[in-house]
C-alpha cells in the first residue's frame, strides 16, 4: 500500500475534527485519503449511493447509530465494504464486542499507529479480493473453451446476454427447427417460449446473473415447438463472465426415460380414466385411503370435489362426443394446479375429486376459488367450436369428527351442493352441523393438554430459514412452535392452535414464543427472527408492558426480533396494532405484516402501520407461476413496498419455478420448503413422533 492510489473513506462522527485527525493520520502512513464527513444516517445513505466508498470509520462515542445499525444501513448498498470502529480507549473486551456487532476491528483514538495498520490491512484485503475476481473473470481462454464445448456437445445449448441470443449450437438449432444460427442470434429468447413461462424464465436469467440460481436446479418451461412430444422443456442455467460482459448458458436437460415392460404400461393405463388421465374411482379411493393413514409433514389433508355447472346444457351445445374433450381440457387445468403429493381421480360422471396437502382448510377453499375464477375466464376449444363454462368446488379438511372415509367424502360433496344451490361458480368449505358440539368436547381435552404442556415446559421452537433473493448477508428465520405430549410425541400446530384460539390461550403461547426467540438469538448467530403475535395479544393491553419488562433485559439487542401479525388481524384491530407496534419499536423490535394479499386497491394499511416487512400470502403461490394478472398484482405490491422502504418476503415457495418468478417481480426474500424444511431447536427431538387429538383423547380416557 502506498499513497499513489487515492482511497475514499467515510468518517462517521458528529465532530468534524475527527475527519481531519483521521485524514492526517492516514496521510502520514502514505495513503492519499479522501474523507467524507458523515454526521447522520441520511448523510451516510446519500454518500453510499453516490460515492465509491472503500472504508467506513465509525466513532462509536460521537455518532447517533450503533455499529449494528450502521452495518445494516451499509449492507443495503455495498456489503463488502469494511467498517472500523473508533473509541477513546480500547481493550480486548470492547474489541470483541465491536467485532461481534459487525466491525472488522476496534481502534483507540490515542493509538494512531494501530489505526494506520488496521486501515492498511483492510484496504489491502479488499483490493486483493477485487483484483483476484477481476483476474478470474478476464481470462481469455475462458471464452474459447466455452465455444469449443458448445460445438462438441450433443446437448442443446444457447448463450444469452440481457435476454438476447448471442450464440446457439447445432443441437439447439435442430431442437427448434432453425436452419441457420443467424435466424436466432440477436433475437429475444422469450420469443421461443410460451407466455405462461416467460415470467419464470426472466426471473431465472436474473437470478443466474446475480449468482443466486442454485446449481443443478431445473426450470420447467413450455416452448412453441410444433411436436407430438410433450412440449415441456427442462432448462439448466450457468453464469459465464466473458470479456464483453456476463452471459447465461442455457442447456436443455435430457428427459430420463426408463424402459418399462409392456405389461406394466398396460396395467398402469388401466388404472386411469382415458379422458381425464386421472385415476379411476376405485384406484383413487385406494390411494387416498393409504395416504390418509399418515399425516402430512406440514399442514393437513383436504378433499375437494370439482364439478362443472350445467354441463348438460353445454353438452347439448357442443355435442356429445366433443363434450368429452371439454372434460379432458378441464382435467388438464386441474393438473396444472396440483402439487407433487396431491392425488386426483375421476369420481363420477363429470366430477373430479382431489386430495390436497395444504397448510389449512382455508388454503383448500382459496385453491378452489382461484380455480373457479380461472375456469370462468378460460376458453374451451374443440375443432372449430369454442365455449365457456363455470364450475363449483366443495372442500373439506380432515377432521376427527369423521369416523370413516364415507363421512369425509359425503361432507365434501355436501359442501359442493351448498355452493351449487347458491348459484354455482364458487368454492365452499364444509362446516358440519354437529361440529360446534363436538368441538366443545374436543376443546375441553385440548385445554387440559395445553395447560399441562405450559406447566411442564413441553413446547418446542421450530425455525424456518428465510433466504435472501438479493443478498445473503442477513441470517433470518421464521419461528414456529410444536407441542410435545406426555408420551414425548410431537403435536403439530394445526392440531392445538385452533383450540388455543377459541379458549383464550394464544397470548400465553405468544409470550412463550417471544422468550424462546430471545434464547434462540442468544445461542444462534441470527440477525433477525420473526415471531407471530395473535389477535389476543394485539387487543390485550398488558402485552406492551410485558414486552418492556421481559424482552428488554440482560442487554439483549431487541432489533433482532420482528413481530409479525396477519394482515386481516392488523386491519381489523388497526388502532390496537398501531399502539403495540409503537411500543415494540421503542425497544428496537421490528414489525412485519404477514399473509398480505392482492385484493387491496389502495395501500393505506402500509402508510398507517409502516411495517418493516410484508410477507406476500403463500396462498398466491398456487397460481402465481402461470397467472400473468396475479404476477402484475404482486408486482404492484412490491413496487409500493419499495417506494415506502419496506422489504418483501414470499411465503410457501415450493420450487425453482416459483423462485424464478419472484426474482422477476423484485421480491427481497423467500421462505418455504424449497428453501429449507422447518427444524426443531432448543431440544433434540429426532426420535419424537407425531400425534393427533385422537391419541390424546385415548390418553385422557
Amino acid at each position: 500500500m502506498n499513497g499513489r492510489q487515492s482511497i475514499s473513506i467515510a468518517v462517521l462522527s458528529e465532530d468534524q475534527n475527527d475527519v481531519e485527525r483521521i485524514n492526517s493520520a492516514l496521510r502520514e502512513a502514505g495513503h492519499a485519503a479522501r474523507c467524507h464527513w458523515i454526521s447522520g444516517s441520511s448523510d451516510l445513505a446519500d454518500t453510499l449511493a453516490c460515492e465509491h466508498v472503500e472504508l467506513l470509520i465509525l466513532n462509536c462515542e460521537r455518532y447517533q447509530d450503533t455499529i449494528r445499525q450502521v452495518i445494516k444501513q451499509k449492507d443495503r448498498y455495498n456489503p463488502e465494504v469494511p467498517l472500523i470502529a473508533l473509541q477513546e480507549s480500547a481493550d480486548e473486551t470492547s474489541i470483541q464486542k465491536a467485532m461481534q456487532a459487525g466491525a472488522c476491528d476496534l481502534v483507540s483514538m490515542s493509538l494512531k499507529s494501530r489505526l494506520q495498520s488496521v486501515v492498511s490491512r483492510e484496504l489491502r484485503a479488499l483490493r486483493v479480493e477485487r483484483a483476484l475476481n477481476s483476474t478470474l473473470q478476464s481470462a481469455t481462454e475462458y471464452k474459447r473453451q466455452l465455444k469449443d464445448h458448445m460445438k462438441s456437445s450433443s446437448s442443446s445449448i444457447a448463450l444469452v446476454q440481457e435476454g438476447i441470443f448471442t450464440d446457439v449450437n447445432k443441437a439447439w438449432m435442430t431442437k427448434f427447427n432453425v436452419g441457420k444460427k443467424e435466424e436466432l442470434v440477436g433475437l429475444p429468447i422469450m420469443d421461443t417460449f410460451e407466455d405462461e413461462s416467460q415470467a419464470a424464465l426472466k426471473g431465472a436469467l436474473i437470478a443466474t446473473i446475480e449468482g443466486k440460481w442454485p446449481s443443478g436446479d431445473k426450470l420447467i418451461v413450455k416452448s412453441h415447438l410444433d411436436s407430438e412430444d410433450d412440449d415441456e422443456i427442462h432448462l439448466e442455467f450457468r453464469k459465464f463472465d466473458l470479456d464483453d460482459g456476463p452471459c447465461v448458458q442455457i442447456r436443455i436437460a435430457p428427459r430420463l426415460k426408463i424402459a418399462e415392460e409392456p405389461t406394466k404400461l398396460v396395467h398402469d393405463a388401466l388404472k386411469r380414466d382415458p379422458t381425464m388421465l386421472f385415476y379411476h374411482r376405485s384406484q383413487f379411493l385406494e390411494r387416498i385411503t393409504k395416504r390418509l393413514r399418515k399425516k402430512p409433514a406440514q399442514g393437513t389433508h383436504c378433499l375437494v370435489y370439482i364439478k362443472p355447472d350445467d354441463f348438460g346444457k353445454l353438452r347439448d351445445q357442443i355435442g356429445i362426443l366433443d363434450s368429452e374433450e371439454i372434460l379432458a381440457q378441464l382435467a388438464e387445468e386441474v393438473r396444472k394446479r396440483l402439487h407433487p403429493r396431491d392425488v386426483a381421480g375421476r369420481f363420477e360422471g363429470t366430477s373430479i375429486m382431489v386430495l390436497l396437502e395444504r397448510g389449512s382448510a382455508r388454503d383448500a377453499q382459496v385453491w378452489g376459488k382461484q380455480f373457479c375464477k380461472h375456469i370462468e375466464k378460460f376458453t374451451f376449444e374443440v375443432g372449430d367450436k369454442s365455449t365457456h363454462m363455470t364450475c363449483t368446488v366443495g372442500a373439506c379438511a380432515v377432521n376427527n369428527i369423521f369416523s370413516n372415509l364415507e363421512d369425509f367424502i359425503a361432507a365434501t360433496i355436501a359442501a359442493h351442493k351448498i355452493g351449487k344451490e347458491a348459484g354455482g361458480n364458487t368454492s365452499v368449505l364444509d362446516e358440519s352441523a354437529n361440529e360446534d358440539t363436538r368441538q366443545r368436547e374436543f376443546d375441553a381435552i385440548w385445554v387440559k393438554h395445553l395447560k399441562a404442556a405450559m406447566m411442564d415446559d413441553r413446547f418446542r421452537l421450530v425455525h424456518l430459514p428465510i433466504a435472501g433473493l438479493r443478498s445473503d448477508t442477513m441470517k433470518m428465520y421464521d419461528l414456529l412452535v410444536r407441542m410435545i405430549d406426555e408420551q414425548g410425541n410431537t403435536v403439530l400446530p394445526s392440531e392445538f392452535m385452533p383450540a388455543a384460539e377459541r379458549n383464550n390461550m394464544m397470548k400465553n403461547i405468544d409470550r412463550w414464543m417471544l422468550q424462546a426467540a430471545v434464547k434462540f438469538c442468544t445461542s444462534n448467530d441470527a440477525d433477525r427472527v420473526f415471531v407471530r403475535v395473535s389477535k389476543q395479544s394485539i387487543i390485550d393491553s398488558t402485552t406492551a408492558s410485558w414486552m418492556q419488562s421481559k424482552l428488554d433485559e440482560n442487554g439483549f439487542d431487541c432489533s433482532r426480533l420482528v413481530i409479525q401479525i396477519p394482515e386481516r388481524d392488523a386491519a381489523k384491530h388497526i388502532k390496537q396494532t398501531r399502539a403495540l407496534v409503537k411500543h415494540a419499536r421503542k425497544l428496537g423490535i421490528g414489525f412485519a405484516i404477514e399473509h398480505y394479499g392482492v385484493d387491496q386497491d389502495r395501500f393505506q394499511i402500509l402508510d398507517i402501520l409502516k411495517p418493516d416487512y410484508i410477507k406476500i400470502d403463500g396462498e398466491l403461490m398456487h397460481s402465481l407461476m402461470t397467472d400473468s394478472k396475479m404476477q402484475t398484482a404482486v408486482g404492484k405490491i412490491v413496487a409500493a413496498a419499495k417506494q415506502r422502504g419496506i422489504k418483501t418476503i414470499a411465503e410457501r415457495v415450493e420450487n425453482a419455478n416459483a423462485m424464478a418468478v419472484l426474482f422477476q417481480l423484485g421480491l427481497d426474500f423467500m421462505q418455504g420448503h424449497y428453501v429449507h424444511e422447518p427444524e426443531v431447536v432448543l431440544q433434540d427431538t429426532s426420535s419424537v413422533a407425531t400425534n393427533s387429538l385422537e391419541d390424546l383423547t385415548a390418553a385422557v380416557t
